[in-house]
């Protein structure tokens, strides 16, 4: 028996070489994935036995466990609690604002995990979902392979991070690192740092870098809003439900809803710290080139434009449409009545994880239910 043979039997806990069948794998331990096991477990399904979390996460704590240290939750989007969180005593409202973002909810979401007995398995990264004997899928992992009737991707969009294409960009000789890659502004202290993109991650790194970088430059392809209008996250939702509905790519949810008008942002507003320049046409090795000739030079870019969905494992089941995007109604793949997504299209921020937890478990056990599934 090899290694990755060894791993897999101790995950599934079967005899060698046999995978583990199972009636509901969920790709993803995040707000998306911990919300549809919740509700799965609620819905009669028991945990690593029905229902089997798979999370490639070392530990508790989904993307969160990756941001950088000096975020708190106060300075991100609101996160919500999980479903059933308050039962055991928790939530993100009263949470300690002081400590870095991705200690408070490593602490939570391990808690929540361990108070609903969840069991989820990691680090298992899922390598692809392929057609199995009957109307099973084969879930095939690096820690070996389960055979399921259900499957729920809620990987999220971490490690996807979207880096825009501009020529020069390979000549530039400077630092270029995306948000994940992010650690700390002390790693870019001196420099003359440009930060692409208009989200929360955008300003939040601005806001470090001030006082520690020698300047900071905000560029941002469309013009900045910042609003406190509660309107706005409702429009956003809809626009990336229409999207996932017509298989078309999914649309930016920070572009619909805008950026927070706290006290904060206002004034660094007026002082000049978030004030954004538009895209620049073309990177050259020192610095940035404008349409009409203007050269801004420049250390460190850091890209932070966005994120595109973590669907690369279901390729092998041909979901996406001629329009490049996964056609999907209410958390369910139109093209295959076993794959739901979670965390994705109207889901995929804070605003409509938990709702999408309960609307996709729901539906997968009513189709487990269903005699075409049995």
């Amino acid at each position: 028996m090899d290694g990755d043979d060894a791993k897999g039997d101790a995950m599934t806990g079967t005899a060698p070489g046999e995978p583990q069948e199972t009636e509901a794998v969920v790709v993803g331990a995040g707000q998306a994935g911990l919300s549809v096991a919740w509700h799965l477990r609620r819905l009669g399904l028991v945990p690593g036995t029905d229902a089997v979390v798979l999370d490639r996460g070392p530990a508790p704590g989904g993307a969160w466990q990756f941001r950088w240290e000096a975020l708190r939750l106060d300075d991100a989007h609101k996160v919500d609690d999980l479903p059933g969180m308050r039962e055991i005593g928790l939530s993100f409202a009263t949470a300690d604002g002081t400590r870095p973002a991705r200690d408070v909810v490593r602490e939570y979401y391990d808690r929540y995990e361990r108070a609903f007995d969840l069991r989820v398995r990691r680090p298992v990264e899922v390598t692809a979902v392929r057609e199995a004997d009957g109307d099973r899928l084969r879930v095939e992992t690096d820690h070996g392979t389960l055979l399921t009737r259900a499957l729920v991707s809620a990987g999220g969009t971490w490690a996807r991070p979207f880096r825009p294409y501009f020529a020069g960009a390979a000549d530039f000789r400077g630092v270029q690192v995306s948000t994940p890659q992010y650690r700390s502004a002390r790693d870019f202290a001196g420099l003359r740092v440009a930060v692409v993109g208009g989200g929360t991650s955008a300003t939040g790194f601005l806001h470090e870098l001030e006082g520690v970088a020698a300047a900071t430059l905000w560029i941002t392809r469309r013009p900045v809003r910042f609003t406190d209008d509660p309107g706005a996250g409702v429009t956003a939702v809809r626009r990336a439900d229409e999207a996932a509905r017509a298989g078309r790519p999914l649309p930016s949810i920070s572009s619909g809803t805008g950026l927070p008008a706290t006290p904060r942002n206002l004034a660094a507003v007026e002082r000049g710290l978030l004030v954004a320049r538009p895209m620049f046409t073309a990177i050259e090795p020192d610095g940035l080139r404008w349409a009409d000739g203007a050269f801004e030079p420049v250390d460190a870019i850091i890209w932070a434009t966005g994120f595109r969905s973590e669907l690369t494992h279901l390729a092998p089941l041909g979901l996406r449409e001629p329009e490049g995007g996964v056609r999907v109604e209410q958390g369910r793949a139109v093209r295959d009545p076993r794959v739901f997504l979670a965390g994705y299209g109207p889901q995929a921020s804070t605003i409509g994880a938990n709702r999408a937890g309960r609307t996709v478990a729901r539906q997968v056990v009513e189709y487990l239910r269903t005699p075409a599934a049995a």
